[in-house]
């Protein structure tokens, strides 16, 4: 139990709903859901909505949207996978024929047909009890009328202006009086309030087959893009079989690639050889272990991870406990490994996260995305709606497994997770980009291994390997950075705070729901 003397806050308990988000109105939007009857579907997907108004940077009905479901009813967990498409002109060719030698970050060439939509109405139909005509209202509210900008918001928005800067109607839907808005302010979107209303009434076919789309491919015309109606119109989302592995005796999930989950499922791998309970936490000894692990996992998926629809994929090779613990013996464990680590399995050829369950103990791990804050940085003319930009996810590499072709789905890093211990389930997730997979094995670890509890487990100093170097909040202690540095690794300082997460604990024993929500956030978990 955490030192109440300190700053911090306390795991939030209730006995028969909760939700856990990123932005207190997207919580209290879901929470009323609960309140009032819905299910945890409905719930997430009202909260989603909001979160695409009041934290525009982060998340849109531009995006993509993946998410995993417990379905209390049958106990089975179904996983949806929302990602978006390569239209049927972004060819390697095409590509090449311009003179690129990768797909731009920014602008119309990274944007794909986002699936957010699409995945919203589809899990609704399966498994939601409310219409999205009622879930889309308090959006529709906050876009129309206003919404208070919150500080982390409105940080990023600050930091992030310069991708809106190029174009007239990324400017004048998020910027007031040229510049971004300031926390405390308010902010309206009439734009995407209208976006949104064609939605309430005509469901997806209004975003894939009606006006929105319309609009949106004759901004991409305008602007050089790749994309046509017919595009839109094929869209479809898709359920998958969710990926797992056990971790001391805890059944942990995924979805399966596109989606990196899998990353987190062989870094949980590679620690089972590990006794991390004998470490002290936060200290070199654990901190180079876990980046270690993370390294050779990392190197995996930057090799394998991509659209299964186009390659076999090596996954069973990749979850195998044999492989985890080869890899596990290429560890040092007083020198780091150089970059670049090469793969080692044989192939056969900023995000928001919310979490909800309901008092029927349904559950849901829901992620929706733009990719890069502001993703493209391209709000498609009059629609308001900005677009993401996934297709940076893609290599323009020939022969390499995420090479983009039409139709295909990058690496994508949006990743709901859910645990099970027994009859017990931790819904959860980490936001923030390359961060997340990394973020699934710190909080469990934390969690499991070294028992803080669900808050402390959120809240605690996180870090982070990538490309040759590693970056640490500031609370890691400078003589844990120092000792890095003696054994190899390249280490500094991140200005910026690493991801943020929400988790939601089922005590079935006693009844209860415990919640932890991320300070690097703005948001809250709320039960009743």
């Amino acid at each position: 139990m955490r030192d109440n003397q300190y700053p911090g806050r306390s795991v939030v308990m209730s006995t028969r709903g909760m939700i856990a988000t990123s932005q207190p109105l997207a919580t209290q939007a879901g929470l009323a859901v609960l309140q009032n009857g819905g299910n945890a579907m409905d719930a997430a997907i009202a909260a989603s909505a909001v979160l695409c108004v009041a934290e525009p940077q982060a998340t849109g009905i531009g995006g993509d949207c993946f998410l995993l479901y417990h379905e209390a009813r049958t106990g089975k967990l179904h996983g949806l996978n929302g990602s978006g498409r390569a239209p049927a002109r972004a060819t390697l060719e095409e590509f090449e024929r311009r003179g690129l030698m990768q797909v731009p970050e920014f602008g119309i060439l990274s944007v794909l047909v986002p699936g957010a939509v699409d995945a919203w109405q589809t899990a609704l139909e399966r498994f939601g009890t409310r219409s999205l005509e009622e879930l889309l209202q308090p959006a529709i509210a906050f876009a129309e009328d206003g919404y208070a900008v919150t500080p982390v918001v409105a940080k990023a928005w600050q930091n992030n202006a310069a991708v809106l800067a190029p174009h007239p109607e990324s400017r004048r839907d998020f910027w007031v009086d040229g510049r971004a808005p300031v926390a405390g302010t308010v902010h309206r979107q009439p734009r995407l309030a209208q976006s949104l209303r064609q939605l309430a009434r005509g469901g997806r076919d209004a975003f894939y087959q009606g006006a929105i789309a319309e609009e949106i491919v004759r901004f991409s015309h305008a602007h050089d893009g790749l994309f046509e109606l017919e595009d839109f119109a094929v869209y479809r989302s898709e359920w998958v079989e969710p990926i797992c592995t056990d971790y001391h005796g805890v059944r942990v999930y995924e979805i399966p690639p596109n989606g990196q989950g899998i990353t987190a499922l062989m870094t949980l791998n590679i620690l089972a050889h590990a006794d991390l309970r004998g470490l002290a936490h936060l200290s070199a000894d654990h901190l180079h272990l876990f980046i270690e692990a993370f390294k050779l996992a990392v190197a995996e998926r930057d090799a394998y991870v991509a659209d299964p629809a186009f390659n076999k994929l090596p996954v069973e090779q990749m979850l195998s406990k044999e492989f985890a613990a080869a890899q596990y013996g290429r560890i040092d464990p007083k020198r780091a490994a150089r970059f670049p680590i090469a793969p080692a399995a044989r192939a056969h050829r900023d995000t928001v996260y919310l979490s909800v369950v309901d008092r029927d103990r349904n559950a849901v791990s829901f992620i929706n995305s733009l990719y890069y804050p502001f993703g493209s940085g391209m709000v498609a003319g009059d629609t308001g709606i900005m677009l993401q930009n996934r297709g940076a996810g893609f290599v323009l590499e020939r022969g390499h497994f995420n090479c983009i072709a039409p139709r295909k789905r990058p690496l994508h890093t949006i990743i709901p997770a859910m645990a099970y211990r027994g009859d017990d389930l931790l819904s959860f997730g980490v936001m923030g980009g390359e961060y997340q997979a990394m973020g699934h094995a710190y909080l469990l670890t934390n969690w499991l291994d070294f028992g803080l509890d669900l808050q402390e487990a959120i809240d605690a100093p996180r870090f982070l390997p990538g490309g040759g170097a590693v970056v640490l909040e500031r609370p890691v202690p400078d003589a844990v950075l120092k000792e890095l540095q003696r054994r190899g690794h390249a280490v500094g300082r991140t200005e910026l705070s690493l991801g943020g997460a929400q988790a939601i604990y089922v005590d079935a024993r006693n009844g209860v729901l415990q919640a932890g929500s991320d300070p690097r956030k703005d948001g809250c978990a709320l039960g009743y």
